[in-house]
């Protein structure tokens, strides 16, 4: 907090600062002067009528009275990572939208439209990266008249909690009606560490680990063990779509489906990683690092040195997993939906 050569508390921030990162106090109970304090750090969105918003890493927004701020200041972005692979929200944004690619796609400026038959919210939502070149009220009517001519309501997909993500956006589609639908992250960690992690021991035998089936494809095998049953021929595109596709599948006996399976997109320096399931009655018998390590190593044969992939903010498990292989967040996405009366 900022402190003035007296020693006071200051509130060093102002409307002015709307879309900088700052840090505030206030007082829990504006009405005690001798209160508890509440500290949030984030993006000041907005700043009207005397309440602040500000927009968390999570992309939750907080608002404040600003009667009750004791102090506050604007702050640097956060700290670049210490560990595993530097790189910028867009770069990512990027290489998450190549590995998993609609199969209907238009420009609207630097926005990309996406439709897949409904297939999943992220083939099926505005990417909103750049300038639409044109207002953003006109540039949702035209999102929201795209999407309804595929009879598809409209999604944006944002991003929080990184240098440079769309906190203003994300709360100017609030102001609009845009409701958030889902949360969830895109974590990163370096690959190599990732190969090795499930590797047999040195005094192991080779036979004695689950074996590891690559395919270019997703055969029928791979598809029973798929959480999305019933995939389409639209879905089969948008899985089969990317650089340079990787599918895993660890056997299951005979006439059985798989006890594990795994996606992995390779895309020059980056190694993106999905659809990594587990047969539900042989789990915590490390089939999905040994899938993840088959498809790491693969992806360093082809040149790749880092790894990403989503994962769902509820989903502890899954972020306990990429956690112990060294992976972590580096930024926050979500899916608005249109406001429910513009798409009936």
């Amino acid at each position: 907090m900022e402190i003035s050569a007296a020693g006071r508390l200051e509130v060093r921030i102002t409307a002015a600062d709307v879309g900088k990162r700052v840090s505030v106090r206030r007082l829990t109970d504006p009405g005690v002067t001798e209160g508890k304090f509440t500290d949030t750090v984030g993006v000041l969105t907005s700043w009207d009528d005397g309440v602040l918003v500000i927009t968390r890493k999570s992309g939750d927004s907080v608002r404040i009275d600003a009667s009750s701020l004791v102090a506050g200041k604007v702050v640097p972005p956060a700290p670049a990572r210490r560990r595993g692979p530097a790189a910028s929200f867009e770069e990512l944004s990027r290489i998450a939208a190549r590995a998993w690619r609609p199969v209907e796609s238009e420009r609207l400026g630097d926005w990309e439209l996406r439709a897949a038959s409904g297939f999943t919210r992220r083939a099926n939502s505005v990417l909103p990266l750049g300038d639409p070149g044109l207002p953003l009220d006109a540039a949702l009517d035209a999102v929201r008249r795209w999407y309804a001519e595929r009879g598809l309501p409209a999604y944006a997909q944002t991003a929080t909690g990184a240098e440079g993500t769309q906190e203003l956006l994300c709360a100017e589609l609030e102001r609009r009606g845009w409701v958030r639908e889902v949360t969830a992250e895109l974590w990163i960690g370096a690959l190599a560490p990732l190969a090795d992690t499930a590797a047999p021991d040195a005094g192991a035998s080779a036979s004695s680990a689950p074996s590891v089936v690559l395919a270019r494809s997703a055969d029928e095998a791979w598809l029973s063990r798929y959480q999305r049953k019933g995939v389409s021929e639209v879905a089969l595109k948008v899985l089969g779509s990317g650089p340079s596709v990787w599918f895993a599948t660890v056997p299951g006996a005979s006439g059985e489906a798989p006890a594990a399976i795994g996606r992995c997109v390779v895309d020059g320096r980056w190694a993106g990683f999905a659809a990594v399931e587990v047969d539900p009655a042989q789990r915590r018998r490390g089939l999905a690092t040994t899938v993840m390590a088959a498809l790491a190593r693969r992806a360093l044969d082809e040149g790749a040195s880092a790894a990403w992939l989503q994962v769902e903010a509820d989903n502890a498990g899954a972020r306990a997993l990429y956690g112990r292989l060294g992976l972590g967040a580096h930024h926050a996405y979500h899916h608005y939906r249109e406001p429910r009366e513009a798409s009936s």
